[in-house]
């Protein structure tokens, strides 16, 4: 496998419950390279709410220089690597009123949001409609693992027309959410309402990266096609500040399906 975009992992050491350390960040991404993935944009969790704070400066200003000595030693041993950051942002709050480029991926106009309490409440449209409106592209990080989403997708069809595109996880595909968020992303991928693929690994070396394997269930599950949009294809257009192609609906191989809910390896 090669040619993969990935917007959505922690690597930046110690800032996060992903890397610790540097050594780690780099082992981190020199895994998700050796997979195939070859531009990264790491995204470190924040929450809206520390935006109001007195020490918002600051604390931005730690994410700065551990990007910074991360970022160099990556430059010296991956020269020909397009390696940028942004920020999940935990929507604990409204989305910070700042027009601050290191709140989005890359510096583009795209923002990577995920919920508070990994719950999708009622006013999550709204907050992202505010945020559409300000000029930016709200993505939703890992809808599947949301509770308070319910059997028409109601919710998640708001989102999409408020202006936000979907990003899903690998590791859902592979097992590591269980079978509500495995299920769930694919029912997604049969409305053909996902947008976007991408490893949300937390880079430790005793942590797996799931995207070799939840690829590999995709192109099991008769969605080749899709991976090439969602994987690759689409993942790498916000580094040029681009939305995403429609992804059409995934036709699932039923037998491998059945497979899959049931265990049996295959």
């Amino acid at each position: 496998m090669a040619g993969y975009a990935d917007f959505h992992s922690h690597l930046i050491p110690g800032v996060d419950d992903g890397s610790q350390t540097l050594a780690e960040a780099v082992h981190s991404l020199e895994r998700m390279l050796d997979a195939g993935i070859t531009r990264v944009i790491t995204t470190p969790h924040l929450s809206a709410s520390i935006a109001t704070t007195h020490d918002f400066a600051a604390y931005l200003g730690l994410f700065d220089r551990r990007w910074n000595m991360l970022r160099d030693v990556v430059r010296d041993r991956h020269p020909d690597l397009d390696f940028r950051r942004g920020f999940e942002v935990r929507l604990d709050a409204a989305f910070p009123d700042t027009q601050d480029e290191r709140l989005r991926l890359g510096g583009t106009r795209f923002v990577l949001v995920e919920w508070h309490g990994f719950r999708a409440h009622g006013e999550t449209p709204e907050m992202l409609e505010r945020i559409a409106a300000g000029g930016l592209t709200p993505v939703v990080a890992h809808p599947e693992r949301y509770y308070g989403i319910d059997e028409r997708l109601d919710v998640v069809r708001a989102w999409k027309s408020a202006g936000a595109f979907l990003q899903g996880n690998y590791g859902s595909l592979a097992g590591q959410n269980g079978p509500r968020a495995r299920d769930l992303l694919i029912r997604l991928l049969r409305e053909g309402l996902l947008d976007y693929l991408c490893s949300d690994f937390h880079g430790r070396p005793d942590y797996t990266l799931y995207f070799p394997p939840g690829a590999d269930r995709l192109r099991r599950l008769g969605g080749a096609a899709q991976l090439e949009l969602l994987g690759k294809v689409n993942p790498g257009r916000p580094f040029d500040d681009r939305p995403p192609f429609p992804v059409p609906p995934l036709v699932v191989d039923e037998q491998e399906s059945d497979r899959f809910a049931s265990g049996s390896p295959g």
